[in-house]
């Protein structure tokens, strides 16, 4: 019926309307909290990042203070960043049974059981030169082998599920990892370790502050050649299909903010769950316009949580996560 008959407002003038016809569920359970476990931190040190206020480089038993508190707060999960003591050409940190993410996640899970842990399984942080594999070739322009470095990938895979992880996440973007890995995952007495796969992973002006936070920034060149164009959605989901095929039981879209048009995509076309990474540099603009005092960060984070579920994310990997956690809480009560 044309107005004055329907009338749009009728379900929205108090909070208990609105909250009767709500179509989208921001929950505690849904977000996952990242968290930088450095090497070289002493004790119970936490060490801030400049660039992402209120994000800590941790020692190990400040990790499992931190997932204490994530648990405590209703979140599902922790995800797991090593900046080791020493780098390589191989990366050979990343697969280290007694590295700085296989000891945390043991650190973890022996002292907060019932949380999640979900490890970043890459090379960048463990490389010299910085990029996400080995290199081949020589000279000035050395280029990323993509086989070699699948190899050593799912070598990291299996020990992180040694350790305890609840779930393996792929991030590198090398072709066929996700079949390697759950191959290697299987032989190795695994089959029951699920792998969230960053899908869809672009080449985002996004990630600084991470960088910054892992120091992972490449010694030359770019990531380009590996990582997604940001212009491309078709391709987005084409990667999406192609991890399901490999055995992907999740996959993601990185970054969130400027991406829920792919978020919703790649939902549809996979029917699986999907994660969307709210990445470093959007943390960081949010934290600068609040600190400057252009908008109220409580309503921005919840908000752009919000529009992450709406568009299809099923669970937000964020480091707004305990703060959202505490103001969800509050609206609860």
């Amino acid at each position: 019926m044309p107005y004055p008959q329907t009338r749009m407002r009728r379900l929205r003038a108090s909070a208990r309307l609105r909250g009767l016809v709500r179509e989208t569920e921001l929950r505690c359970g849904q977000l996952v909290l990242p968290l930088f476990v450095s090497e070289t931190q002493q004790a119970h040190a936490r060490e801030p990042i400049a660039t992402m206020p209120g994000v800590e480089r941790l020692s190990l038993a400040a990790a499992v203070e931190e997932a204490g508190e994530a648990a405590a707060l209703g979140l599902a999960a922790v995800m797991l960043f090593g900046l080791p003591a020493e780098k390589d050409a191989r990366g050979s940190g990343a697969w280290d049974e007694h590295g700085v993410v296989q000891l945390a996640v043991r650190a973890i899970k022996q002292a907060v059981p019932e949380l999640l842990v979900i490890t970043d399984v890459c090379l960048c942080e463990y490389t010299e030169h910085g990029h996400c594999g080995v290199l081949a070739g020589d000279g000035a322009t050395p280029t990323v082998d993509n086989d070699a470095s699948v190899e050593l990938l799912a070598r990291t895979a299996v020990s992180h599920a040694r350790a305890g992880a609840d779930v393996v996440a792929p991030s590198d973007m090398m072709d066929g990892r996700v079949g390697a890995i759950r191959e290697e995952l299987d032989g190795e007495g695994f089959a029951d370790t699920p792998i969230l796969a960053y899908s869809a992973k672009f080449a985002s002006a996004f990630y600084g502050p991470f960088r910054e936070a892992a120091d992972s920034t490449p010694a030359f060149g770019d990531r380009r050649s590996y990582q997604m164009d940001p212009a491309n959605g078709r391709e987005a989901v084409r990667e999406a299909l192609l991890d399901v095929q490999e055995g992907a039981d999740m996959v993601m879209v990185k970054p969130a903010l400027a991406y829920g048009d792919l978020i919703a995509a790649v939902k549809r076309a996979t029917d699986l769950p999907v994660a969307a990474y709210n990445v470093s540099g959007e943390y960081a603009m949010v934290k600068a316009a609040a600190a400057a005092g252009c908008l109220d960060e409580r309503s921005t984070v919840l908000e752009i949580l919000t529009s992450l579920r709406r568009a299809g994310a099923d669970t937000v990997i964020t480091y707004h996560a305990k703060d959202a956690a505490r103001w969800l809480a509050q609206e609860r009560g």
